[in-house]
């Protein structure tokens, strides 16, 4: 999984930093457009917390389908925290495609009505060969 860590008053990021980078990072950038950006360029991306278990289910359910997503650590009292949840501090936050999906139950309720799967095909996370007919 990619990471990238933001603390308030600066970011880090826990890759070697490369302009290639999806994750780079434009000091000149405001918090709301790189996490918009983020949310653009990433097909699935999670806001995440470092010791929540509902994020850790969450990266688990991806990835046992074969989704290694982009997850953005957060810090409890960061600025950018608020921004990506829309103001809540609940986390985890799951974007796919760049349309938000919500968190864990939303996730589940997906994954539960075979609509994950497509999903994941259709922004380009899995291949067709993990859909079944």
């Amino acid at each position: 999984m990619q990471g990238l860590r933001l603390y308030d008053g600066g970011v880090r990021l826990e890759l070697t930093p490369s302009t290639a980078s999806p994750l780079a990072i434009d000091v000149a950038e405001t918090a709301e457009t790189r996490i918009q950006r983020l949310i653009a360029e990433n097909p699935v991306i999670i806001f995440s917390r470092p010791s929540c278990c509902m994020c850790h289910v969450m990266k688990r359910l991806l990835s046992t389908v074969g989704v290694h997503p982009t997850v953005i650590e957060l810090d409890d009292d960061d600025e950018i925290a608020a921004l990506a949840h829309g103001g809540a501090s609940a986390a985890p936050e799951l974007y796919i495609g760049g349309a938000c999906v919500g968190g864990l139950e939303s996730l589940v309720a997906l994954h539960l009505s075979n609509h994950l799967v497509p999903k994941l095909v259709e922004v380009g996370a899995l291949k067709n060969e993990f859909l079944i007919n």
